[in-house]
């Protein structure tokens, strides 16, 4: 199973990835930096990659799956409410393509700042 280290901000995040398309690319893209934008309790940060949305896309999401938006071309990681969700849900903007899961706490990203850096990186 492939493998990613995130780092974003003070956060470290090692995620394994799904037999995907959208993993796929997100892989064959590493490693890449990027900016931190939050909303509510979810980071999100732009990628180099543009994949169509998949069969299986969804809005709700668990701690520690990690999504794609398609529109945004965005890795988007939710732990806690957005703006749309109703009571404790995870609910994202839009129908995200689902590609991995942190192997790690996701709670953490609590301490990440708008406007943190980001790196991407393949663990071998």
């Amino acid at each position: 199973m492939r493998k990613l280290k995130m780092f974003i901000g003070p956060v470290a995040i090692t995620a394994a990835l799904f037999d995907t398309p959208t993993a796929a690319a997100i892989y064959e893209s590493l490693s890449f930096t990027a900016t931190a934008h939050l909303w509510g309790e979810e980071v999100y940060f732009s990628t180099p990659v543009q994949v169509p949305r998949e069969a299986e896309a969804r809005d709700l999401v668990e701690a520690g799956e990690l999504a794609f938006w398609v529109e945004g071309d965005s890795i988007e990681i939710g732990f806690g409410p957005t703006p749309t969700s109703s009571g404790d849900e995870i609910r994202l903007a839009a129908l995200t393509n689902i590609w991995g899961r942190a192997l790690d706490d996701v709670a953490q990203l609590a301490a990440v700042s708008e406007g943190a850096p980001i790196t991407v990186m393949a663990l071998d």
